[in-house]
């Protein structure tokens, strides 16, 4: 679910309903080619909406400047957004797959199983990709 990534990459002062739209896009093409009937698309369309709150949780004040940009914050603020969107998107999207209360112990199990397991890939593809500064 390295797909995520986009939405940690997208640009942040970009319109926010084309974002909205691009990540509806995005989860309808991961649904169309692994068949799972709209769950991608809800749980990035979830956190595509949710991206604005759970930015200004994690980088607070610093997120209103005109200058801010993501490579300008912590290694540790950077994992907890990533971490934070990637558990989001999980949660909603074990719960749509799995849609019963009940089972509420094996969502939080895969969630965080398989969120673990996407942090630490997402980590690595972003540090593949990553322009190094001198």
């Amino acid at each position: 679910m390295v797909y995520i990534l986009f939405l940690y990459w997208y640009p942040i002062k970009e319109n926010r309903a084309a974002f909205i739209g691009l990540s509806f896009l995005l989860g309808l093409c991961i649904d169309f080619f692994s068949d799972t009937m709209a769950i991608n698309a809800a749980a990035t369309v979830t956190i595509a909406y949710l991206r604005p709150v759970i930015m200004n949780f994690v980088f607070g004040v610093n997120l209103e400047f005109q200058s801010f940009k993501l490579g300008n914050t912590t290694k540790v603020q950077q994992i907890t957004f990533l971490a934070l969107l990637i558990v989001v998107h999980h949660f909603v999207f074990f719960t749509l797959e799995i849609f019963s209360i009940t089972n509420l112990l094996l969502i939080l199990k895969k969630t965080l199983a398989i969120g673990l397991a996407t942090l630490i890939l997402c980590l690595l593809f972003s540090t593949l990709f990553s322009v190094k500064k001198e």
